[in-house]
């Protein structure tokens, strides 16, 4: 489906609306700034629908799995203390539209600093988290932008009911709002698209990335939010409660998000102690697959077939089931101490990294890496490996639990959403005086 103006319309009309989409822009862009509080107050009180249940029976009716948890997220990310933080901390206050002064030197004039929107985004998706489409899309409105959403082709209508959910709650914003549900192979319609926008925000793979760098026209701005690994390291003593913690996140997320643990590092020399560890972890690691696995059949047909199909594979090439290998989950002892991507649904590499390798080893990955779950008791430890992590270009570390929880004003790889979508203007102030 498409929304223009509005209004839910049908993917034949995609030509038309296109045809006439550089008008209507710069018509809603002539028109000034939408109110930040105009997009925050639609936000909060769509909150506040979703708190009260309203929109419950949709969600449930998607089989989205651990729907309780992104909805309590999403209640917490609409509210209007987290807005009102991100445009404190990513902004400094500085609302779109808004302009402060800056004072002249040495009797030269001074300036007015004016906070602007980039103009129009186009937001190009991916469709590894629920809801994720429409949270970038919101970020752009924030921002005082017009917005051109691509849908990734996993959405699940979730997107286009939620902005559509959005617009009811302010209308006046529907001329700086556009989705379509336009094939990624379909070249001449995203050129096309490409060419409206001041600014492209794309999520996705490398491969996804390096194809909008292909497209995109010279001087409008890349926002890049591509595949990124995350990982979990242990140093010294690792209490039980830790390891259920990371038990939980790996069955939670089933290592299909960026800030997923993708591996687990041991601080140590030792193939001895990555073992002692897989004995230990194994148990935990099953019982939280059996707490987490899917309750919906969609779900559960896809864990099944998943399990199914490891099983053949093993069985075609002879191999044999690894002594860290349960029912539904698996964890690899290896004796490399590379960083990698996991294949999804808990099979989990476990390897040795010592701390006097961490900076060598990471930073060979240092374009991917994104989140680091710490597992360190000794305070002082602690302070010197989140020091080295962050040196090495890690971005965001947490105890393993909350490796993929979302928090309010937190940074995205690193970077303000809400900054790299505004530009700033400055106004001379000419008294007489130069700069």
């Amino acid at each position: 489906m498409i929304i223009a103006g509005g209004k839910l319309l049908e993917n034949s009309r995609q030509s038309e609306i296109t045809d006439g989409l550089e008008e209507r822009i710069n018509r809603a862009l002539e028109a000034g700034v939408p109110k930040p509080e105009t997009v925050i107050g639609a936000v909060v009180r769509l909150g506040e629908r979703l708190k009260n249940g309203e929109f419950d029976s949709l969600i449930d009716s998607l089989g989205i799995e651990g729907a309780g948890e992104y909805k309590n997220a999403a209640i917490s990310l609409m509210s209007r203390e987290a807005l009102e933080l991100r445009l404190e901390t990513e902004l400094g206050g500085e609302l779109p539209g808004a302009e402060r002064s800056v004072p002249g030197l040495n009797g030269s004039g001074g300036m007015r600093v004016k906070r602007v929107p980039l103009g129009t985004l186009l937001h190009i998706a991916a469709g590894n988290a629920e809801g994720l489409p429409a949270y970038s899309l919101a970020e752009g409105l924030i921002t005082g932008n017009v917005n051109i959403l691509k849908l990734p082709q996993a959405d699940n209508g979730l997107s286009v009911k939620i902005i559509m959910a959005l617009l009811e709650e302010a209308p006046e914003l529907s001329e700086y709002v556009y989705v379509f549900d336009t094939p990624s192979t379909d070249i001449p319609a995203i050129l096309k698209l490409a060419g409206l926008a001041d600014g492209i925000a794309v999520w996705g793979s490398d491969e996804a990335v390096s194809a909008v760098r292909r497209f995109a026209s010279p001087g409008t701005r890349l926002i890049e939010w591509g595949h990124k690994l995350s990982f979990a390291y242990v140093s010294g003593e690792c209490p039980g409660e830790d390891l259920e913690g990371l038990a939980e996140h790996i069955a939670s997320t089933r290592q299909l998000l960026c800030s997923s643990c993708q591996t687990v590092f041991i601080d140590t020399d030792s193939m001895d102690d990555v073992r002692a560890f897989c004995g230990r972890f194994l148990p935990i690691l099953e019982a939280a697959a059996e707490r987490r696995f899917p309750k919906s059949p969609g779900g559960a047909a896809q864990m099944n077939l998943k399990l199914y199909t490891d099983r053949l594979r093993s069985h075609v090439l002879g191999e044999r089931a690894g002594p860290y290998t349960g029912r539904l989950c698996s964890l690899i002892p290896c004796e490399d101490g590379e960083l990698v991507g996991s294949p999804p649904f808990l099979a989990v590499p476990v390897k040795r990294l010592p701390e006097k390798d961490l900076f060598s080893r990471l930073r060979t990955k240092k374009q991917w890496l994104q989140t680091a779950g710490l597992i360190c008791r000794d305070p002082r430890k602690r302070i010197e490996l989140e020091d080295k992590l962050i040196r090495c270009g890690i971005t965001r570390i947490t105890d393993p639990e909350n490796m993929s929880r979302m928090f309010a004003a937190q940074s995205h790889d690193g970077e303000y959403p809400l900054r790299r979508y505004t530009r700033t203007a400055d106004i001379l102030d000419n008294n007489g005086g130069t700069l």
